[in-house]
């Protein structure tokens, strides 16, 4: 941490590669340090210059004769090893690298980077970059712009942690406009030293930051990261709100496509499930991620999900109020007290409900009395007051209202004042007294939403990572000898065994290599019975005819057992046969999925959804990295549209989503015990009514090449 504060705190900068020509970057990063007023001393280095800027300059950082704390290094690529070095022998700690030509540019700058990393490793060098815009810190007692930006920006609540410099540019020009303030500012470039990580470690103990805003586009250690989030978010007395917005797509998730759950895992519902997992909000575009920033970095979190929503406009109250309800927020019903509160300050032709239509003659006193008496309620957790401009508003002295009862009462709020040139002098004055305003009343009940939904995530119960007594020995038994025959994958009841192992509710199976050994087989598990074709090279059994039903007696299992042999014959000619799997042919149910795929960055990951041949086109499915805590478990199931039938939609029967929970907390065990699987589907789990359980009936892995 000590190195980092070299970077953040410095009291002497070394400006390597200053320059005194106009317009370059050494030139604009040297000005940007002066003008932002920073605390400490400043050296230019630059070997053909005797001062830039009014200060002496040094030919070399080796030359300078006093102690230096942070080295900024603008120098061609090739030059940055030797500086780097000369860096480590003058001791200093921290480093800000702005050059280009790196890994970014592949040969030549990989082994560059390599480099890089091993002599910052060989002094213990915090290093932020290359290939990156600088770092910012506005706090007073350091007020450093160390970037080639245009602008310090303004001192606030706010870290933002980005891998695109360009974007750190155009946040900086949007952040003035929207008045949005920031606490340190880090462009971090190719990360070849510190990463997300570090520095997520470093700013929750930022005393200057309370929301953390990110933009991201590969994790360093995904884990790790998952680990780090989940601490700062869920802090008992200082949880910082993680905002990210993460672009790209990995390389395995986009690739993976030999299972279901395989070709489902791309890198957008990984990223959703560990951000999820870990309490990080992610926003799909920059204006979600400053609509959320701005609500979260000014307004006290809400107690719970009830909203009420002021307007002097029907129509604007109603896009709200759907809006509210899309996002996951309730509308609170208004109690006597209020209503008795509303009926002396309104027209008999107001609407005493939520949202409360003030209509178009209100004034700021009836607007200050109505969100009064509305988060005065304790069923109230925030509100939403939506202002349309007429001839009758006066918009500031309405916005001085709102902020009268914002600061008595401290509940989230956040207005929508409508239009542009008619009410800025109003959104103004509440931007400066940190109440958020939005373009759209759209927007305010996202943001809103996101709020309460940090809330539940800070009230969620704490629960464990639930271990059962299985068989280990015998399943890797099973997949040593799988693997040492040669082949990437399980046999049907190959899968079967190793799932029984771990306590798997399997159906009774057995492998048939001859007609009589299948008609001996339906006739001991009972008729009726199923029957697959076994062969490693069919994945999908019903589309090669490899699947019959509902077979009732010896003569139909003879007929059964051929047919199937035809068809595999005249649809894969070449496919090796291995058997006839015969099966108990189940009860109905409700048919679901459970899957793994491993990802090279994240390791395993779990899906759960909607089962059957559809399960790809209707994709509703929900992931979460394993190992899986027993809420996650249940949260896995409510999550998806599934759940609504399987808790008993419009009367229908409820089926039971323990066992469903339990199987998900055995596979979690399993996949994290073998390392060795790539992908597992379990398609479909039969589910029965509740109380009765469910059937594995057909379940598929492969192995790691």
């Amino acid at each position: 941490m000590n190195n980092i504060n070299s970077i953040f705190y410095p009291k002497s900068i070394a400006i390597i590669g200053a320059s005194r020509q106009i317009g370059s970057v050494g030139h604009s990063l040297l000005a940007n340090i002066i003008d932002s007023r920073f605390q400490g001393v400043v050296y230019p280095v630059n070997p053909k210059a005797h001062a830039i800027l009014g200060i002496k300059s040094y030919p070399r950082v080796l030359d300078i004769p006093d102690d230096v704390d942070l080295a900024v290094v603008i120098v061609p690529a090739s030059l940055v090893p030797q500086v780097l070095e000369e860096c480590g022998v003058k001791g200093i700690k921290g480093a800000i690298t702005i050059s280009a030509g790196f890994k970014e540019i592949g040969g030549r700058g990989v082994e560059l980077e390599q480099t890089v990393k091993k002599i910052i490793q060989k002094y213990n060098i915090a290093l932020v970059g290359p290939n990156c815009l600088g770092v910012v810190n506005t706090a007073l007692d350091s007020n450093m712009n160390a970037t080639f930006g245009t602008q310090m920006p303004k001192k606030g609540n706010i870290a933002f942690i980005s891998q695109s410099g360009a974007l750190c540019v155009a946040v900086l020009d949007y952040a003035k406009e929207a008045n949005i303030g920031f606490s340190k500012f880090i462009s971090m470039g190719n990360k070849a030293g510190l990463t997300e990580n570090d520095l997520l470690v470093y700013l929750n103990e930022d005393p200057q930051t309370d929301v953390i805003l990110m933009y991201l586009e590969d994790l360093v250690n995904g884990r790790e990261f998952m680990s780090i989030a989940r601490k700062i978010t869920s802090h008992r007395k200082n949880p910082k709100p993680i905002i990210a917005l993460k672009a790209g797509r990995t390389f395995v998730g986009a690739k993976a496509a030999s299972s279901h759950t395989g070709s489902l895992a791309g890198s957008d519902k990984v990223y959703d499930a560990i951000f999820d997992q870990c309490g990080v909000i992610r926003g799909d575009t920059l204006e979600e991620i400053f609509d959320y920033v701005k609500v979260f970095s000014s307004q006290p979190l809400p107690k719970g999900n009830n909203v009420a929503i002021i307007t002097n406009s029907g129509g604007p109250g109603i896009l709200a109020t759907d809006s509210c309800i899309r996002y996951g927020l309730n509308l609170a019903t208004l109690s006597k007290t209020t209503t008795k509160t509303l009926k002396t300050i309104l027209p008999p032709t107001a609407s005493l409900n939520n949202p409360l239509d003030l209509i178009a003659e209100a004034q700021h006193k009836q607007f200050e009395v109505a969100i009064k008496a509305m988060l005065s309620q304790n069923n109230v957790h925030s509100a939403l007051v939506i202002l349309t401009p007429t001839a009758f508003t006066d918009v500031e002295k309405i916005s001085r209202s709102i902020i009268k009862v914002s600061k008595r009462i401290k509940k989230p709020v956040v207005s929508c004042l409508l239009g542009v040139y008619d009410v800025s002098k109003g959104i103004d004055l509440l931007e400066e007294n940190n109440i958020p305003d939005y373009r759209f009343p759209e927007s305010a009940a996202r943001a809103l939403a996101e709020m309460s939904k940090f809330t539940s995530w800070l009230k969620r119960p704490k629960t464990r990572v639930k271990k059962f007594d299985i068989d280990k020995k015998r399943a890797s038994q099973i997949i040593e000898r799988v693997k040492s025959e040669g082949r990437s994958f399980l046999l049907e009841q190959e899968a079967y065994d190793v799932l029984k192992t771990y306590g798997f509710p399997v159906v009774q199976s057995v492998l048939a290599t001859s007609e009589a050994q299948a008609i001996s087989s339906s006739e001991r598990i009972g008729f009726p019975v199923v029957m697959k074709i076994a062969s490693p090279d069919i994945l999908h059994k019903f589309d090669f005819g490899g699947v019959i039903l509902d077979v009732q007696n010896k003569t139909e299992t003879r007929k059964a057992y051929n047919k199937i042999l035809r068809n595999i014959r005249a649809k894969m000619p070449k496919a090796e046969i291995t058997g006839i799997m015969v099966e108990e042919m189940v009860v109905e149910g409700k048919e679901v999925i459970l899957g793994m795929n491993y990802d090279e960055q994240f390791g395993p990951i779990l899906m759960f959804g909607m089962g059957g041949i559809y399960v790809e086109a209707l994709e509703d499915v929900i992931f979460r990295l394993a190992p899986i805590r027993e809420l996650t478990a249940d949260m896995m199931i409510e999550k998806t549209k599934t759940y609504k039938i399987l808790d008993g939609f419009r009367g229908g029967p409820v089926y039971d989503t323990p066992a469903i929970a339990d199987c998900l907390k055995r596979l979690s065990q399993f996949v994290m015990d073998f390392e060795d699987i790539k992908e597992l589907d379990i398609n479909p789990l039969i589910v029965y009514e509740k109380g009765k359980g469910c059937k594995i009936v057909d379940a598929r892995i492969i192995l790691k090449d």
